[in-house]
């Protein structure tokens, strides 16, 4: 869809519907700059990755509510991030139909820019699924005492070159992917979750992919700590082996007055003989992955008011057995209103 034509139905939507609904709009915009070494993509430097946001939440009746948020990635590409309708019966039981972001970790719910200390996606969250990852079902979410659970059904995954680019809103097989994240309050800032999903990927319907999933969040005055580890297994074609991804982040972050000082470290790994460049579906192989990456990420945010923030950062990136000059400076202007 064209942007100009998506965003006269946000215009014509926030117009209408308070009419009928209470109704609640946010937004967010941001941009980039990246300049890094030769084989960083980016050795010439380059203002790019302009982004915004809409977000429509409202409810309709007193158990009834829903959401509505678009996203412009680049300076064309409009895609719908959330349209669920819902249905709260307690603290402990709520439905949402539609359009959701997969509750795989933490990540994938909180990954707009800002939202997020660091510019890039951590590595084994950029290559295990897609970039927000959405699905199209049936979600069923809920608090009880110390426990939060998390459990959809929808089209899930397709097969494609890699993980990253399995995101697909028509299903192409019978199949519909199955997936639960499971929440632990172990006091009022310190959470632990374990992720799981499992859907067969491909057009057969006859290979499954399986993901795992575990994420630490952990918020205190002086410093936060976030963690998440990821872990795929792909079914290939018999006799070949199991295609597998597995990586981890680490995240500490240091508050004091408007400045946040952050750093990271990142390890994953990639392996897989039958997709990769060159793959077609169904079942024509690719040149293979093969992967092994880590990078520490430094950080430096700054406040300029609570819904402005300037985020600077540079990669060490590193590749096993390889000599990658791949570093990377970023910049980037995150607002949210």
């Amino acid at each position: 869809m064209k942007a100009k034509y998506f965003f006269i139905f946000i215009l014509f939507l926030l117009f209408a519907v308070p009419t009928v609904a209470q109704v609640k709009v946010n937004g967010y915009l941001s941009f980039e700059y990246l300049k890094g070494e030769k084989q960083s993509g980016f050795h010439q430097g380059s203002f790019q990755n302009a982004r915004a946001g809409l977000i429509t939440t409202g409810q309709i009746a007193p158990r009834f509510d829903f959401a509505l948020e678009a996203r412009l990635r680049g300076e064309y590409q409009v895609e719908l991030e959330q349209a669920w309708a819902g249905f709260k019966a307690s603290e402990a039981f709520s439905l949402k139909l539609g359009l959701f972001l997969v509750p795989f970790g933490k990540y994938n719910q909180s990954n707009r820019p800002h939202q997020t200390l660091l510019i890039r996606s951590p590595l084994n969250l950029e290559d295990t699924y897609p970039a927000s990852w959405r699905d199209i079902g049936v979600l069923a979410e809920g608090k009880i005492g110390i426990f939060l659970y998390s459990a959809y059904l929808g089209n899930g995954l397709a097969e494609a070159e890699n993980l990253r680019g399995g995101q697909q809103f028509n299903d192409n097989n019978s199949d519909k992917g199955k997936g639960t994240r499971i929440g632990l309050l172990l006091a009022q800032k310190f959470e632990v979750g374990v992720s799981y999903y499992r859907g067969k990927q491909d057009e057969r319907n006859e290979r499954n992919l399986r993901l795992l999933g575990f994420d630490l969040s952990w918020d205190i005055e002086s410093f936060q700590v976030l963690a998440e580890y990821s872990k795929g297994e792909m079914e290939n074609p018999s006799p070949g082996a199991k295609g597998k991804a597995e990586g981890y982040f680490v995240q500490l972050s240091f508050p004091v007055d408007r400045f946040n000082a952050v750093v990271s470290y990142q390890d994953f790994s990639y392996k897989d003989a039958f997709h990769g460049p060159g793959f077609q579906k169904p079942a024509i192989s690719g040149q293979g992955i093969d992967e092994d990456s880590q990078r520490w990420a430094l950080g430096l945010d700054y406040s300029f008011s609570q819904n402005l923030l300037l985020k600077l950062e540079y990669d060490f990136n590193k590749a096993r057995d390889r000599n990658l000059k791949a570093n990377l400076f970023l910049a980037q202007v995150a607002l949210s209103f």
